[in-house]
């Protein structure tokens, strides 16, 4: 299959890393599907990155919500029938403050966004990866420094980005026999909006507060890229991907 007959869907497309995967996988000759929360942002992004109703599809859909991600993949079906590739992308953070205040609310709130999200939309693309023809397709899952290294006060971020890690596996290892491919990309300190407080100064394990170096966000868009245009005899089951002088190597 030619890739521009290839499909992929970014989940949290409208701004920051899902926006730039999106630009980074048009232009690398995917037909793509944003899709997030905000509808006016998705269209927005869509237009940014230069795409048109032929060549991308905005749906507005809640990743946490098992019916809205339903509709999601029946929009997919429908306007391109089939999916080659899917980027989990969409998460959110709790407020940084000592875990015993969290409150059950928003500690579901980043479960739902940041797990179950993935795993929804997981279960979608792999039932139309087995069923369509050629078989297959790859999954990439947003996994964060985070998956590795725990900032303080951020249990709910960071216990689903170990949990996603896990998906990964089983994605990757239940995936084999139907030829769907499965790898997590950790990212640190792109230039996002969600990153913003690093450059003014952010907490540290020793609890100073320091600023951090952040990446072109753009980078990141690249790397989606290149782990997604690998033929599926080939994974990459991790990759590592930050600001090379952002504190997370040795000790700091």
């Amino acid at each position: 299959m030619s890739q521009n007959n290839k499909v992929a869907l970014i989940t949290g497309a409208g701004v920051g890393i899902g926006r730039a995967a999106a630009k980074a996988l048009l232009q690398g000759g995917y037909q793509v599907v944003l899709t997030g929360r905000n509808l006016d942002k998705l269209q927005k992004a869509m237009s940014d990155i230069g795409g048109t109703a032929d060549n991308c599809l905005a749906v507005a859909c809640d990743v946490g919500k098992p019916d809205q991600v339903k509709k999601l993949f029946a929009a997919i079906r429908e306007k391109f029938g089939r999916i080659d590739v899917l980027f989990n992308n969409a998460g959110i953070g709790a407020p940084a403050i000592p875990m015993e205040d969290l409150t059950y609310e928003q500690w579901m709130d980043v479960v739902n966004a940041n797990l179950c999200g993935a795993f929804l939309c997981s279960q979608e693309a792999i039932r139309m990866m087995k069923a369509q023809s050629p078989q297959g397709g790859r999954i990439i899952n947003n996994g964060s420094i985070s998956a590795h290294a725990p900032r303080p006060m951020s249990a709910p971020y960071t216990a689903t980005k170990h949990a996603i890690s896990g998906l990964t596996k089983t994605i990757s290892l239940d995936g084999r026999p139907f030829n769907i491919a499965c790898g997590q990309i950790d990212i640190g300190n792109a230039a996002t909006e969600m990153t913003e407080r690093m450059a003014a100064g952010i907490m540290q394990a020793d609890q100073s507060i320091k600023v951090e170096p952040r990446m072109d966000v753009d980078h990141v868009g690249q790397a989606v890229l290149h782990m997604a245009q690998l033929p599926l005899e080939s994974n990459i089951l991790n990759m590592t991907i930050m600001a090379t002088k952002m504190p997370f190597v040795g000790r700091g």
